[in-house]
């Protein structure tokens, strides 16, 4: 079976499941998903695991994400984006000075509302279908933790940055936020995801250039991590989930070949022995 990674450039305008379904169909793969989705109006690195691969997507979704956005300041619409229908217009009156310190006063750990126009689930159903119904359901802030914000540029209403975060991030509820710091309401006008784990934009293709050829082995996003080579002894009890008692001096998780040198895991050493995290 084929297992492993594309990098697709995603353009704006389609949704991740259609990049999802379109490589499925194109090559014939029985299992596809994207890790870590775009919203149709953005575009840039999307990360798609084809077959075992898709074990391994916690690992990618819990991984930081790097985006260039713009904001529009002094509109405000109703999904905080530029899909949405504009719901009030102000005036610009923060000066660049102003607008920079709110920009930066993400910087950190923070309390993130997520837009009530989003893929977050409510009772097993998206929040932009309740939102579309006219019932919006609002969830509770949750934690998020901004890395770095430069290559700010300002030219009033328009305002481009480059941001990077963590997990759970709404770069469109930053642009919400910075619009109620200034007074003046703002949406997200344009986003482009650049990185994410340890892949960026240069190494992805639009899905009309995408082949085979460019499919990545599944341990290669990993190779950053230690790694063991299993002995014929513990090799089939790990396989099957038992702890096996090896020394581990590494409290990470590692990279585990067996006697054939082959990949089949990422394992961890716990309480009960050195046990899989993901298994291929």
């Amino acid at each position: 079976m084929i297992n492993g990674f594309y990098l697709i450039n995603k353009k704006a305008g389609v949704t991740s499941s259609w990049v999802t379904q379109e490589v499925k169909r194109k090559f014939g793969y029985k299992k596809v998903g994207h890790l870590g989705t775009l919203d149709p109006m953005a575009q840039g690195l999307l990360i798609l695991a084809v077959n075992r691969a898709t074990k391994f997507s916690s690992l990618f979704l819990d991984s930081n994400k790097s985006y260039e956005a713009e904001i529009t300041l002094g509109i405000q619409t109703n999904t905080n984006d530029a899909e949405g229908e504009v719901i009030s217009r102000s005036r610009v009156t923060s000066s660049e000075d102003e607008i920079k310190r709110g920009i930066l006063s993400f910087l950190g750990e923070s309390m993130q509302v997520p837009p009530v126009y989003s893929a977050l689930k409510f009772k097993g159903k998206p929040l932009y279908k309740y939102a579309r119904e006219g019932n919006k359901i609002h969830k509770e802030a949750r934690v998020i933790t901004i890395y770095k914000i430069d290559q700010i540029n300002i030219s009033l209403p328009i305002i481009s940055l480059r941001i990077e975060c963590s997990k759970g991030t709404y770069i469109r509820s930053i642009a919400r936020d910075l619009g109620n710091k200034l007074n003046c309401g703002a949406y997200l006008s344009n986003l482009k995801r650049v990185s994410q784990h340890n892949f960026d934009i240069q190494s992805a293709k639009v899905i009309e250039d995408i082949s085979k050829d460019d499919l990545i082995p599944l341990e290669e996003p990993f190779t950053y991590l230690d790694s063991i080579q299993l002995s014929e002894i513990h090799f089939q009890p790990f396989i099957n989930g038992v702890g096996v008692d090896i020394d581990i001096q590494n409290d990470d998780l590692i990279r585990v070949f067996g006697p054939d040198g082959v990949f089949v895991a990422i394992g961890k050493k716990t309480s009960h022995g050195f046990k899989h995290e993901y298994l291929v």
